[in-house]
């Protein structure tokens, strides 16, 4: 499976209002929360790219190479694209990194549990659009999109759409459950840690 073409783009652009702020550098296990979808995006063997806001602090070291890497000095060559100030919307991340040409792996940085083999699964496929789903519902923060998505993308961000509509209205393929299975229990898979409560039973999963 090739993934050379493929960006992995990490999104750090929320406000994380639920954790104090600043939620790329919330430390879980002694590292950057942003760290731990960055490692899986390296394992994967794509190129990863922060998409932020003008002016965001980001932890620094940012990247892991590896998932175990906690006590090593990660590069800092990881990439920042900047995204507008405004609008406060996931998709103003997504349409950025799409505005680099490639295809994107778009992963949200409150993820820590997000495989390898599932980045690498998305960064494969071969549709427009593939979305992961828990529950029965689509989770566009862990998907694949192709920049031939971009008019459609943008027409929905002037909109301020919410996300979850605009792609259920782009006929993606979905990754169900027994798909992400492969690699690992969906609901840890797809874990994503949006306030203190998150942080701690986060905390608890990585022992």
């Amino acid at each position: 499976m090739r993934t050379d073409s493929a960006l992995g783009a990490v999104l750090a652009g929320g406000r994380g209002s639920r954790l104090g702020g600043g939620k790329a550098a919330v430390e879980l296990g002694g590292r950057p929360l942003i760290s731990y979808p960055l490692a899986a995006i390296a394992a994967a063997g794509l190129e990863a790219v922060v998409v932020t806001k003008p002016g965001e602090g980001l932890p620094s070291p940012r990247a892991s190479s590896r998932p175990d890497s906690a006590h090593e000095q990660p590069s800092d060559s990881v990439r920042v694209l900047e995204e507008p100030e405004a609008p406060r919307h996931p998709l103003t991340g997504i349409v950025a990194a799409l505005r680099e040409g490639r295809p994107t792996v778009a992963v949200a940085c409150d993820l820590p549990f997000v495989a390898p083999g599932l980045i690498e699964l998305l960064a494969g496929a071969r549709e427009p659009l593939v979305v992961s789903t828990l529950h029965g519902r689509p989770q566009p923060l862990l998907a694949r999109y192709e920049p031939s998505l971009l008019p459609q993308l943008e027409a929905a961000l002037a909109r301020e759409e919410p996300l979850t509509r605009t792609v259920e209205a782009l006929d993606p393929r979905l990754l169900g459950e027994d798909e992400l299975a492969r690699f690992g229990d969906p609901g840890r898979l797809l874990f994503n840690v949006n306030d203190r409560d998150d942080l701690h039973r986060a905390e608890a999963l990585l022992r």
